[in-house]
């Protein structure tokens, strides 16, 4: 007999920390989890190209800081300006969750843009199509954090798979009984899913079919992957803020377009690039 639902019981909080009475919660675990298998990925991939390992070192610091204050910043400042502005102490507190991965995206830009003119001298979409390769596995694991959260859930749905989530989780956590959503989407799942799939992908594309020789070919994918699947899931997912209410497409479907657009144009030059090379190879081996 297929299960109704799922009643998810997880508590956020994986440990304290004695002493100092510090809640640890899953959410920073795998947040940290995530970046360590993206570091450890791309260290390969420097290793495997003979790359200037100073390079490495500098790309590692700009791009945590720049994930972690873009990403931080854009779920403030897209999703809630008026609440973060009248308490700018509350900006600080990334441990509880709130990350926007759009801005975790133009964070990663910008110092990305910053590393390409101060460090490598190359183009960004040189970096792009090799840090990319690992990130599908990051925002999946970001994802997860979200499911331990009970945040970030769907519409109410009779699917056999739904979940309901704790909505009273902070008086839950303080000895009160739990008060439970509907049977929900668990569109944390579905997001975590696609994310694994676009960087299986783009492994394979790098590992397998060296396509980080194709300027922007591998970018491209990732970024269809991953905000493309990010489109239409929002149609599974509550809002987020009030305002969202009543518009045609919401604040993370808006957001999202313009990185789905790039993806197309990178992808179709990153082909044209492929075909054009495969040709000239071609003539030079039938010469």
């Amino acid at each position: 007999m297929l299960l109704s639902h799922i009643t998810w019981t997880v508590d956020p909080t994986a440990f304290t920390i004695p002493f100092i009475n510090r809640e640890v919660r899953w959410y920073g675990i795998l947040f940290v989890l995530g970046f360590a298998f993206g570091v450890w990925q791309v260290w390969k991939q420097w290793k495997y190209e003979k790359l200037n390992e100073d390079w490495f070192d500098k790309l590692f610091f700009y791009v945590i800081i720049a994930t972690v204050v873009g990403a931080r910043l854009g779920h403030c400042l897209f999703y809630d300006p008026q609440y973060y502005l009248s308490h700018p102490i509350e900006i600080l507190k990334v441990w509880e969750g709130g990350l926007a991965s759009h801005g975790g995206t133009l964070g990663i830009l910008i110092a990305i843009w910053i590393f390409s003119r101060k460090i490598t001298h190359k183009s960004m979409l040189w970096t792009l199509d090799r840090l990319v390769v690992p990130v599908g596995f990051v925002a999946a694991s970001i994802r997860l954090g979200n499911l331990m959260n009970h945040e970030v859930y769907g519409h109410a749905t009779d699917v056999s798979w739904a979940f309901r989530f704790i909505e009273n989780l902070r008086y839950w956590q303080a000895g009160y009984p739990p008060v439970f959503s509907e049977p929900s989407h668990p569109t944390q799942l579905y997001e975590a899913a696609c994310y694994i799939l676009t960087g299986c992908i783009c492994t394979w594309m790098y590992w397998k079919r060296k396509d980080y020789k194709y300027s922007g070919l591998i970018f491209g994918v990732f970024l269809i992957g991953i905000f493309f699947s990010r489109f239409i899931i929002e149609y599974w997912k509550n809002n987020q803020e009030a305002f969202e209410e009543g518009m045609l497409l919401n604040m993370g479907q808006l957001l999202s377009l313009p990185f789905i657009i790039a993806g197309i144009w990178f992808v179709y030059k990153g082909l044209k690039a492929k075909k054009t090379d495969t040709f000239s190879s071609y003539q030079k081996k039938e010469a």
